[in-house]
């Protein structure tokens, strides 16, 4: 998927930027994971039209470079996702070795 980043606005304490090609699926959790910095007040997302528009970050930080706490957040929730995909990588290696396991005893 190609995805663009655009920045929209850009303040001392505040940043918003649109993305492209991506929806609440990703948006969410980078929210929520940017409002878990302590240096951010405000973090959310907006879409003005669901079918013409691109999904908007707005996030605002009490001291700091709203753009660092956004660079936090992402390398944060990169590694939950590196977990999660090493965790089920295993479990998915288990269930392949079992299936041929049984297989060699059919």
């Amino acid at each position: 998927m190609d995805s663009k980043i655009n920045i929209v606005d850009k303040q001392k304490d505040s940043i918003t930027f649109e993305i492209m090609n991506y929806d609440n699926t990703l948006l969410r959790p980078l929210v929520e994971e940017i409002q878990k910095d302590e240096q951010v007040t405000e973090s959310r997302y907006f879409i003005k039209h669901p079918v013409i528009d691109n999904p908007r970050v707005y996030v605002r930080v009490k001291s700091g470079k709203p753009q660092a706490a956004v660079k936090r957040s992402i390398k944060r929730l990169s590694k939950v996702f590196e977990t999660l995909s090493s965790e089920l990588n295993k479990e998915l290696k288990k269930i392949d070795e079992e299936n041929v396991m049984e297989a060699k005893q059919n």
